[in-house]
């Protein structure tokens, strides 16, 4: 527990008044949630200070007008913190985190392909699991298209 007060304290210190939630559900699971434009910026810091090396995934969920995005990071192995934030649905903009974590690479281009989350700076966001035949702007894990509709386009050859 010593550990985790230690993580939450850094994280504290690192997005000062941009934080807007942390909390420690049980041992070795840290929550923070941040403002937008305030964790690209808290990045290097957060792989120096906070040893956040390891990127284990990024999760993204369609909340209706936002997307919130979720970066899922371990500390030795051991410790996962997940620092998230909104982001406008109908400017689903963000700049990207590859160039400073490189292992981002593919789940960015996951998120922007069935989300439709513009990764800025993104080296590549070519499609990565839908069809070819797929139609630009139709982003399967958004809540307003219906399963029926996703599927009648998915059987299109």
């Amino acid at each position: 527990m010593e550990r985790d007060n230690e993580i939450t304290q850094n994280l504290q210190l690192i997005f000062s008044n941009k934080l807007i939630e942390i909390k420690n559900p049980r041992m070795r699971r840290i929550f923070a949630r941040v403002e937008m434009g305030s964790f690209k910026e808290a990045l290097p810091r957060l792989i120096s200070d906070v040893k956040l090396n390891h990127l284990v995934t990024i999760t993204g969920t369609d909340l209706g007008q936002e997307i919130e995005l979720l970066y899922h990071f371990t500390r030795d192995g051991s410790t996962v913190v997940t620092v998230g934030f909104k982001i406008p649905k109908d400017s689903p903009t963000v700049k990207t985190i590859t160039d400073l974590v490189p292992a981002a690479i593919l789940y960015e281009r996951e998120i922007h392909e069935m989300l439709g989350v513009n990764f800025e700076g993104h080296p590549n966001l070519a499609p990565l699991i839908l069809p070819e035949q797929w139609p630009e702007g139709i982003y399967p894990l958004r809540k307003d298209r219906k399963f029926e509709e996703l599927r009648e386009i998915g059987s299109k050859k």
